[in-house]
C-alpha cells in the first residue's frame, strides 16, 4: 500500500511538469458550482465563469466563499446565463502554489455541457493575481479575463504578453493600501506595449474592498459574454 502511494505521487508530479520545464504539484481543489435555470431541460452548451476568491477565504470550508463575490450573489438568489465554478484555495497556499486548474477544468468538462470557446476567469485580490498567473499558464483556454484589485509579480511581468490576444477588463481602487493601484498600472503598461486588449477602470477614492463591483455592475457579465475565443 505504501509503495502504491509513493508511485502515485511520482506519477502525479511527472504529469504536472509544464511546457516551461518546471514542475507544479497537481492538486484537486473542492469547489462550488452554479447551473443556470433550465440547464437540465436544455441540451445547449453554456459559457463558464471560473471565480477565484481572495486570501481571507482560503481553507477547507466552501461556505467561506459565500461571503462576497459570485458565490455570495448565488446564495442570495441571483441568476446568471452561465455556469460558475468557484474553487477554494487551501490555507497557507496561493493560486500559483499548485496546478489546481487542470484537474478542475477536466472535471468540469466531463460533467457539464461547456461552450469551450466561452470560458472566462475572474477574481478579487489574491484571486486577481490568480487570474493572471493561471491565464499565463493556460493562455489558450480563456475568452476573457476580469481581475479586480489584482496584480502580477515583477518576475512574471515579461510573460504577460502571452495574454495579448485575450480581452481583459481590470478594476482597481486609487486608494488601495493593500494592493496598490501601481500593480495594475504595471500590467497595463506591459500589455499596451505588446498590443494587448486591456481596459483599465480606476475607481477614484476607493480602497481595496471593491468586491461589491460584482453586484453593482451588471455590465461586467454582458461584456464577458460578448467575448469568444
Amino acid at each position: 500500500m505504501k509503495n502504491k502511494f509513493v508511485i502515485s505521487i511520482i506519477i502525479s508530479t511527472l504529469l504536472s511538469i509544464t511546457g516551461d520545464g518546471y514542475s507544479k504539484e497537481k492538486a484537486k481543489y473542492e469547489y462550488l458550482t452554479y447551473l443556470p435555470e433550465g440547464y437540465h431541460e436544455s441540451t445547449a452548451a453554456y459559457p463558464l465563469v471560473i471565480y477565484l476568491h481572495g486570501g481571507s477565504q482560503r481553507g477547507n470550508d466552501l461556505n467561506l466563499l459565500k461571503g462576497y463575490g459570485l458565490p455570495s450573489m448565488v446564495e442570495k438568489g441571483s441568476q446568471f446565463e452561465f455556469l460558475i465554478a468557484s474553487p477554494q484555495c487551501p490555507k497557507n497556499k496561493y493560486w500559483y502554489s499548485e496546478n489546481w486548474f487542470e484537474s478542475l477544468i477536466e472535471e468540469l468538462k466531463a460533467n457539464y455541457r461547456i461552450d469551450e470557446s466561452r470560458i472566462y476567469l475572474t477574481g478579487f485580490s489574491m484571486g486577481g493575481y490568480g487570474v493572471f498567473i493561471t491565464a499565463m499558464d493556460f493562455p489558450e483556454t480563456f475568452a476573457a479575463l476580469l481581475p479586480l484589485a489584482g496584480g502580477c509579480d515583477d518576475e512574471n511581468l515579461e510573460k504577460l504578453c502571452s495574454l495579448k490576444n485575450i480581452p481583459i477588463w481590470t478594476f482597481h481602487g486609487t486608494q488601495d493600501k493593500i494592493i496598490p493601484i501601481i500593480e495594475s498600472e504595471k500590467i497595463q503598461s506591459v500589455l499596451d506595449k505588446c498590443g494587448g486588449k486591456i481596459e483599465f477602470t480606476r475607481l477614484d477614492g476607493e480602497g481595496h474592498g471593491i468586491q461589491y463591483i460584482y453586484e453593482q455592475r451588471e455590465d461586467l457579465y454582458s461584456w464577458l459574454l460578448k467575448q469568444k475565443r
